[in-house]
């Protein structure tokens, strides 16, 4: 499993949740924002596995929270993809060792790209090798490019890769892409050209019981802090405990019970019957079914909630046929 470390300046030595101090001496590091863990990202970390085998270290991503963005412009700071949990879940299959968070701070954004690199990489972290993308920036001003980082390692004795972006067609694989597909609604594209599955997750609060009430209960979800996509019915899955079921999602207002929530989130589980009130759920979205519409009456609604039932099982079991 990714182990969460964290430090609160350059100059702590990292710690885990229960303040056990972790040594990362000689291992290889990666810095970015891994916000979705993409395509492109699990190409720079596989690369990071395998230098890190070579060097007989433990392989780190690091990344840097809260964004340093909300610290910078913080009117034009982006909603993320993914949870810092969740980015060391998707870390853990690729061979990462420690998903290392630095606290931002204004001090840490003020820092040359040479005192970065001298303090936190090899005072702090004594790392043997370094791997990073092509458009890789740090330091103040985002200053030091691949160019400087391959100098500084070079003087220093540390190996240093640089790995080309990736790229699907003739587009540029990256956070910002997925986040503008999922503003869209477009859940498949992300998907299919990124390898990356939209999942929201909350805590299950007590909603307004109406789905229950004409055969299609929902949990209804509360503190969600990723990228909710625009409102729509759509198809994917619920995992409870150990098990995954299909599921049916409806985000947004429901017009038909004149109800205006706009960030709403209600997951009907299909097959699922048992009580879920105040756990936490994960929603991985699929596929958009449809737009969110106002239906004549309740006879109207329950045929069309059937639809979206039999569409999102079907997709779902679909996806577990063999290959």
């Amino acid at each position: 499993m990714t182990q969460i470390v964290h430090i609160t300046d350059v100059d702590q030595r990292p710690m885990t949740d229960a303040g056990i101090a972790v040594d990362l001496r000689g291992g290889v590091l990666s810095i970015g924002n891994f916000d979705g863990v993409h395509l492109g990202h699990q190409h720079l970390l596989k690369q990071t596995r395998r230098l890190a085998d070579q060097l007989s270290g433990p392989a780190i991503a690091c990344l840097f929270h809260p964004h340093p963005i909300k610290i910078l412009r913080p009117q034009s700071v982006p909603v993320r993809l993914t949870t810092i949990e969740r980015r060391a879940e998707l870390m853990q299959p690729l061979g990462i060792d420690y998903l290392l968070v630095c606290q931002t701070t204004a001090e840490l954004l003020s820092l040359t790209a040479e005192t970065f690199f001298q303090r936190l990489i090899l005072q702090n972290l004594k790392v043997a090798g370094l791997v990073e993308g092509a458009n890789f920036c740090f330091g103040k001003a985002r200053a030091g490019d691949t160019d400087l980082l391959r100098q500084l390692s070079l003087q220093n004795q540390l190996e240093c890769q640089i790995v080309p972006l990736q790229t699907s067609g003739d587009q540029t694989i990256s956070s910002s892409k997925i986040r503008n597909w999922i503003e869209a609604g477009d859940i498949e594209s992300p998907i299919q050209l990124a390898d990356y599955r939209h999942v929201i997750s909350g805590r299950v609060v007590t909603g307004d019981q109406r789905g229950r009430s004409i055969g299609f209960p929902t949990a209804n979800l509360g503190d969600i802090d990723v990228l909710i996509p625009p409102a729509g019915v759509y198809a994917g899955s619920a995992s409870i405990g150990e098990k995954r079921y299909a599921a049916a999602i409806h985000l947004g207002p429901s017009p038909t019970f004149q109800s205006g929530q706009q960030g709403k989130v209600e997951v009907h589980v299909i097959g699922y019957s048992g009580d879920l009130y105040g756990s936490q759920l994960q929603v991985e979205l699929r596929s958009k079914l449809r737009d969110v519409i106002s239906f004549a009456d309740q006879r109207a609604l329950i045929d069309q909630l059937n639809q979206d039932v039999s569409a999102a099982q079907q997709l779902w079991l679909s996806e577990q046929k063999p290959q």
